[in-house]
């Protein structure tokens, strides 16, 4: 394959494709290096019922509004649509079934060992995404269990799980809607909730919760977070009479601080208060039937649903990179010049903006530091 390229963009979902839409906008031929055959890859895998969470008119990427015709919440298909039109607006081809092995030095410039399909430049963008890096926890005597347990980066919809007694574990955006989506079917489903969370409704008084979200940008996080507390209560009603318990930390400074996303609440609330999902606490540890809870007793379970989040580990890609990942191989920066030169993250790290929007912000940054 011909090294004439200025940037390589490893990636070609929405960070990738943002990437390098901006990059050549500055002049810069950047080349797209994707593991699979297709763009928005692990958009094609998410559970078919999910909607963006954000509201179109702030998920757009850099030079490509959303069609209006999708709706408020476009849905998993129409995203993927809006990223096949969005490379061929930008006439961006990504090669396909060339997965970066590892990115090294190579005299100023950087070398993607991606075999026949390698590439040499002085600009690299990784832009692989947070979804890729499926996190499972492992509990005690969980091996024993005879039912299926399964990350829900692999959940499809509910119909395996018809007639069947569920315990999905976690309560981030995946695990919430998963258990709606289980609820609505009519199955019998918990939740395990280990620790305190923060909950926000997607609308307030018809208003995407972004459009209040971004006005919390005039402050710092935690003063935001505490004007914002009454209007979410008000919104949310009471979780602690539901049995959850609410973060210390505001959802602005725990993104901030701890990276972690609150839950955006699109019935899930409302679900456990008539009963569809019932609500549980920590897991002890696993029966070959079932599932022990730390406060309440042991529960027979036909299928385990892993809502437990992903936790990007980049160490293998960067051997010998320094001082740009963190200890557990996350990026430190992502959107603007890291410790190593020609080396950017793109839509690394949580936004509180919406992931989509932030992106955009981002490519463009990158874009301006490296041309």
């Amino acid at each position: 394959m011909s090294n004439s390229c200025d940037a390589i963009v490893i990636g070609a979902g929405p960070a990738g494709l943002a990437a390098a839409a901006a990059l050549r906008a500055r002049g810069l031929n950047a080349v797209i290096l994707e593991k699979s055959d297709a763009v928005g890859a692990v958009w094609r895998r998410h559970y078919d019922r999910l909607h963006l969470h954000t509201d179109r008119a702030r998920s757009g990427l850099p030079g490509l509004p959303i069609p209006k015709a999708y709706g408020r919440y476009p849905s998993r298909a129409q995203v993927i649509e809006y990223l096949e039109a969005y490379a061929a607006k930008f006439a961006l081809k990504p090669v396909f079934n060339a997965q970066v092995r590892g990115m090294r030095r190579d005299g100023p410039a950087w070398r993607a060992e991606a075999g026949e399909n390698s590439q040499t430049a002085p600009i690299v963008v990784v832009a692989t995404g947070l979804a890729d890096y499926p996190c499972s926890p492992n509990w005690p005597g969980m091996e024993s269990f005879v039912g299926p347990v399964l990350h829900s980066s692999v959940y499809r919809n509910s119909a395996p799980f018809s007639g069947k007694h569920v315990l999905v574990i976690g309560y981030g955006n995946s695990g919430a809607e998963i258990a709606l989506d289980l609820g609505e079917a009519g199955i019998d489903v918990a939740l395990a909730v280990r620790g305190p969370v923060n909950v926000i409704p997607r609308e307030l008084f018809g208003l995407p919760i972004l459009a209040w979200g971004l006005t919390g940008r005039l402050f710092p996080s935690p003063v935001a977070d505490t004007i914002n507390a009454p209007l979410l209560r008000f919104a949310t009603g009471s979780i602690e009479k539901l049995g959850l318990k609410r973060s210390p930390k505001g959802p602005l400074q725990s993104i901030e601080e701890d990276r972690r996303v609150p839950l955006i609440d699109v019935g899930t609330l409302d679900a456990i208060r008539d009963g569809r999902i019932k609500l549980r606490g920590d897991i002890a540890g696993f029966t070959p039937e079932g599932v022990e809870f730390k406060q309440s007793p042991a529960e027979h379970f036909d299928a385990i649903i892993l809502a437990t989040g992903f936790r990007p580990d980049l160490r293998a890609l960067l051997p010998d990179a320094k001082d740009v990942l963190n200890g557990t191989g996350a990026p430190l920066v992502s959107g603007q010049a890291t410790a190593e030169p020609g080396l950017f993250f793109c839509g690394a790290i949580p936004s509180a903006l919406g992931q989509l929007r932030q992106i955009g912000i981002e490519a463009t940054r990158i874009a301006a530091a490296a041309a």
